[in-house]
């Protein structure tokens, strides 16, 4: 009965294998998290962005706020989701716990209860103690926090779903420049202390943005393998700790600062990370597929900081390009995706074992292969050509052609033409789109000839994107199938081991 016993439990395993490994999405590591931005003209279909991310290995994702069409496409997904809150929402959320109670049934219970989407946390606000907003959310951050958990714990969540602030790592410095040294920003000091303690007493975790790249972007003189993991850069030497690239000193900053103040074991989560491949010099392809892939190998390695060997959860930033996104802080904001903004793959990521890389969306629909160009007989000398270029790029994404961009080495013709293609793709190749510019343009059928490293788009048909079923149906019956045999088995074990 014994030796039956064993090789049942051996025809078990290779069942459950089996199954998993028909998934052409199996997740070769566990735990790889990602945001998931929609400010987009021609955003990729829900279903097939689920799809994206399942393929990928992606199993927790983060957003910005709670918007049905995306929520409803994560449904019974298997992906975890924190789920977000806009900034301008909290100051009803701080008025009211009854405000927060309607926010909590309709942005978090009914998407659990009627939709089977894992939500495990929530996100109070983005980055709301920026200098930059100049104390616009000081004084309603903390009670929209704290509204919002008691309304998770009047819905019966409490337990289930998570409250967090993700910050912005400039809540936290070093007069010193050691991480030893590190502290809270002192005019947020008190108020940084009272929102941990909370978290700390509800279980919940703090969540912190590190940008490795923004500190190459604020300063030229910033040496540049201190921002990637190779470990060539000259360490800065920390009393026993020698820190050798800026992700790690810069968390471990925070990590003395939560010591420094009595919270030396409060959970972390580095909520948004990466590198942007367009829109500046530093910004470029290289650089991304470099920073991502180290940041990957770390995480598959399991490896965290000196302070904190064990790596928290850490969301990639981001999954897909946001060409409506805002560009205040530079023109690389609408490409942190390691996915072009219809889903494909903008560089190799390594993403496990053997040597698998990342896998574009599928099932994507574009409009027809057209574009428009600057016209072939049309004067470089022309009065109105600097105004037509400019017009084009006040309504469409022209962020790739800025100096040191992908496309910033073209001609004075090929620039025009990138700008009014780019009109023209955003206006979804609208009839007459393409003559608004003096004469000067015309539709092309030949694609452009341009420098290999430009992309001249065409954008997604959003309008022939048929409803898909949800993206979860196949790998959710295989798993009910596997369950299924699981039982079967177990019960079979059960009468062998109590028959006669």
């Amino acid at each position: 009965i014994m030796e039956l016993f064993r090789d049942l439990i051996a025809l078990l395993v290779l069942i459950i294998f089996t199954l998993g490994g028909q998934d052409e999405g199996l997740l070769l590591v566990q735990g790889l998290a990602c945001n998931w931005g929609t400010r987009a003209t021609h955003p990729l279909p829900p279903d097939i962005v689920v799809k994206l991310m399942k393929d990928n290995g992606f199993d927790k994702v983060k957003l910005f706020e709670a918007e049905p069409w995306v929520m409803k496409a994560l449904g019974n997904s298997g992906i975890q989701v924190m789920v977000g809150i806009p900034n301008d929402f909290l100051a009803p959320l701080a008025s009211s716990v009854r405000v927060a109670e309607d926010w909590v049934s309709q942005n978090v219970s009914s998407y659990i209860s009627k939709m089977g989407v894992d939500i495990r946390s929530v996100a109070v606000g983005n980055e709301p103690f920026l200098k930059t907003y100049k104390d616009a959310y000081l004084h309603t951050t903390f009670p929209a926090l704290q509204n919002v958990q008691a309304a998770l714990i009047r819905a019966g969540l409490g337990r289930q779903v998570k409250v967090t602030v993700p910050l912005n790592a400039d809540v936290y410095d070093s007069e010193s420049g050691l991480p030893s040294d590190g502290n809270f920003r002192p005019d947020i000091h008190n108020l940084m202390i009272s929102i941990i303690k909370f978290l700390s007493d509800n279980g919940a975790p703090l969540t912190i943005n590190i940008y490795p790249f923004l500190s190459l972007y604020a300063d030229p003189h910033f040496p540049v393998d201190y921002a990637f993991f190779s470990g060539n850069s000259s360490p800065i030497v920390d009393g026993p700790i020698s820190y050798t690239n800026v992700l790690d000193a810069n968390f471990d900053t925070l990590i003395s600062a939560l010591e420094k103040n009595g919270f030396p074991s409060l959970p972390v989560i580095i909520g948004e990370v990466g590198w942007p491949s367009d829109g500046d010099a530093s910004a470029n392809i290289e650089y991304a597929r470099r920073f991502n892939q180290g940041l990957l190998d770390r995480i598959i390695r399991g490896q965290g900081s000196p302070k904190r060997k064990t790596p928290p959860d850490i969301y990639l930033f981001g999954l897909i390009d946001e060409d409506a996104k805002s560009i205040l802080p530079g023109n690389f904001e609408r490409h942190w995706g390691v996915f072009y903004y219809d889903g494909t793959v903008k560089y190799p990521l390594v993403r496990g074992a053997n040597n698998r890389t990342l896998v574009p969306a599928k099932g994507v629909r574009y409009l027809a292969r057209q574009w428009c160009i600057m016209a072939p007989e049309a004067s470089l000398s022309d009065p109105n050509l600097p105004d037509s270029i400019n017009y084009a790029c006040t309504y469409a994404d022209c962020t790739s052609l800025g100096y040191g961009s992908s496309c910033g080495g073209l001609d004075v013709r090929s620039n025009a033409s990138y700008a009014f293609n780019m009109y023209y793709q955003t206006l979804n190749q609208q009839k007459g789109s393409c003559d608004q510019f003096h004469n000067l343009s015309v539709v092309t059928a030949t694609e452009p000839s341009a420098d290999s490293s430009c992309r001249f788009e065409i954008m997604i048909d959003v309008g022939r994107h048929e409803k898909t079923p949800n993206a979860s149906t196949p790998s959710h019956g295989r798993q009910k199938q596997s369950s299924t045999i699981a039982v079967a088995i177990v019960l079979l074990l059960l009468i062998i081991m109590n028959g006669p």
